[in-house]
């Protein structure tokens, strides 16, 4: 027997057969307080399935999640895609927190044709720690987000940006070790970034490395390439895309009226139209017998890593493209 919350509106992913919710529509407010109610119902046995399917219900399928915050070094942003989205709300429990929901006061919404956009200059990110001690910490900021304006009302884009932080210690766990000066120095120690755990932060670092590698995974998964040859691909169409002359915008024949001429007036005005004619033909014709190779010089080589390093490091090789779009490797 499942042990569903009694909840009029509760209809989720996360049941025995992984059902989607019943589209609705809703406060793009009360989606926040929906998202909560999830991730309180997470329990330690959920898999990456469940955060899948969490992102899922919530994020749309192009969906974008951006951190902006300062650290000691300088001010530090970081935007993930959909597929990197579940993992970044696993990892903020893996860093020791039990408990994450987020409290939005006075929202601003505005609508638009097809999405919802909800402007909250006073959002408070709440996470309850229970190692390497029992800590609550507040994180305060402004999050924007963008929601789509149909029934399933799922978020598009997610930008918080946070300002400033708290950590509060209960003070019985002071009182129980007023005594001891070791365990009162480590309790006055920070157990966060920012608010954000190491692990989240370290998996944040790790996505400005993995988030481009997404076209090469992606190409790999559905032509079943090697790595090698997704990479030689993906250079290809960059290096096309970089000599391919600009598309001239497609202007409109201006409509002139006619005058009356006489006969000698437009006989001289033909032969000369003949001739410009023939001229701007034999330019036309001539640009177009260029072969790219004269237009374009031979490129260097490109220094490129494969996706496989083996047990001394990474293996690099450079590959050298060829006007005629052809690769040379070099190793």
């Amino acid at each position: 027997m499942s042990s569903a919350p009694h909840d009029p509106f509760y209809s989720s992913p996360f049941g025995p057969f992984y059902r989607r919710h019943t589209p609705y529509m809703v406060q793009p407010e009360y989606r926040i307080y929906e998202m909560n109610k999830r991730l309180q119902a997470r329990s330690e046995d959920s898999d990456n399935l469940w955060w899948d399917a969490f992102a899922t219900e919530f994020f749309e399928d192009d969906a974008t999640l951006t951190l902006s915050f300062c650290l000691e070094d300088g001010p530090k942003r970081y935007t993930i895609g959909r597929t990197l989205i579940p993992r970044y709300f696993s990892t903020v429990f893996e860093g020791g927190v039990t408990d994450l929901y987020y409290i939005l006061k006075h929202s601003k919404e505005s609508y638009h044709n097809s999405s919802i956009t909800v402007d909250c200059d006073q959002c408070t990110m709440v996470t309850q720690h229970g190692k390497p001690m029992f800590t609550k910490v507040c994180t305060e900021g402004r999050l924007i987000l963008e929601f789509t304006f149909d029934d399933l009302m799922r978020i598009k884009t997610w930008h918080f940006t946070i300002r400033q932080y708290r950590e509060l210690v209960p003070r019985s766990i002071l009182a129980m070790h007023a005594q001891d000066p070791q365990v009162l120095e480590q309790l006055s120690k920070n157990i966060t970034r920012m608010g954000l755990t190491n692990f989240t932060l370290n998996y944040l670092r790790l996505c400005v490395i993995l988030e481009p590698m997404q076209e090469l995974m992606s190409r790999h998964k559905t032509y079943n390439l090697s790595p090698r040859d997704c990479l030689k691909t993906c250079l290809f169409q960059k290096w096309q895309r970089m000599v391919a002359p600009p598309a001239e915008p497609t202007r409109q024949p201006t409509t002139k009226r006619r005058k009356r001429k006489n006969s000698t007036s437009s006989t001289s005005n033909s032969s000369a139209g003949n001739n410009a004619n023939s001229t701007n033909s034999k330019k036309k014709s001539a640009a177009a017998n260029l072969s790219l190779s004269s237009q374009v010089p031979e490129l260097g080589a490109l220094q490129s890593c494969s996706l496989n390093p083996g047990r001394d490091g990474a293996l690099c090789h450079s590959t050298a493209v060829t006007p005629t779009g052809q690769f040379k490797e070099k190793h």
